[in-house]
Formats: structure tokens, C-alpha cells, sequence
């Protein structure tokens, strides 16, 4: 599947994923699946990773809320979340894919391994808990 994701809103999530540090930062992805196959995201949400943490996060289920009412009153789908890799590469953890349980989402993750060059991948992950399987998107910035 092929994504894009809007370069504003990639300067929002670099942004608040570089306040966040050193912890990860997270949010969910809204927009909608196109009947020529592309998945366009057309609003992301920044929320609190309530753990505080640079190694996992949780969203604020309060925040979480209101982003999925908004989504709903703006006529968007929910299509997966982001979050950020402070200290890694731009892959799904094996906490990140024992995590991931919708199948349809995409997971974005932002890495901020190297200094001044973040690296934001797509992924969809799929399967049972012990046998996930992980497969990178196609992700274009527009």
C-alpha cells in the first residue's frame, strides 16, 4: 500500500516528537483509503505518551478519545498511529509488532537515531502474537 502524508504535517510530528525528547513521542493517523489504493493521511494527532519513557508508549486514553470524535465529526478514518524511535532505527520493536493488533492500521515510526536526519518509515503488521509479520510501506511526503 502506498501512503502520503502531507509535509506540514511531517514537520508535526518531527516537532513535537524533538520536544519530546528524550522520550518517545506518539499519535494516531487519520485520512482516508482512496479507491485508486493510496491511503492518504489528512491530519495527524499529537498526544501524550502517558508512559514518559524512551523505550515504549501509551496514549492518553482521554486524548485518544477526543482525537477519534474529531476524526468522526471531520468525516476522516482512523488509519493507524506514529510514534518515535529516540535512540533507534525506524523499525517496529519486537514490542512494537506484539503491540500492533489491527491488522488494517499502518504504524508510522520517526526515528531520531542520527542527529539532524529523521528517517519516518510506514508499517503494516499482520499475523498472530509469536508469528507477526512486518511489511514496510510505501511512504511519500508531499
Amino acid at each position: 500500500m502506498k501512503i502520503t502524508i502531507r509535509e506540514a504535517d511531517f514537520r508535526l510530528i518531527l516537532d513535537h516528537a524533538l520536544a519530546e525528547r528524550p522520550d518517545e513521542a506518539c499519535g494516531l493517523i487519520a485520512g482516508t483509503d482512496r479507491e485508486d489504493g493510496v491511503r492518504e493521511i489528512k491530519k495527524v494527532y499529537l498526544l501524550t505518551n502517558t508512559d514518559h519513557t524512551n523505550e515504549h508508549f501509551s496514549i492518553d486514553p482521554k486524548e485518544q478519545l477526543a482525537a477519534i470524535k474529531d476524526m468522526r465529526a471531520n468525516g476522516l478514518s482512523p488509519l493507524g498511529n506514529w510514534h518515535s524511535h529516540p535512540e533507534s532505527p525506524s523499525r517496529p520493536s519486537e514490542e512494537d509488532k506484539r503491540l500492533a493488533n489491527d491488522s488494517r492500521a499502518s504504524y508510522l515510526i520517526l526515528s531520531l537515531q542520527e542527529e539532524g536526519d529523521p528517517v519516518l518509515n510506514a508499517f503494516h503488521v499482520e499475523g498472530e502474537q509469536g508469528s507477526r509479520e512486518v511489511r514496510k510501506e510505501e511512504l511519500e511526503i508531499v
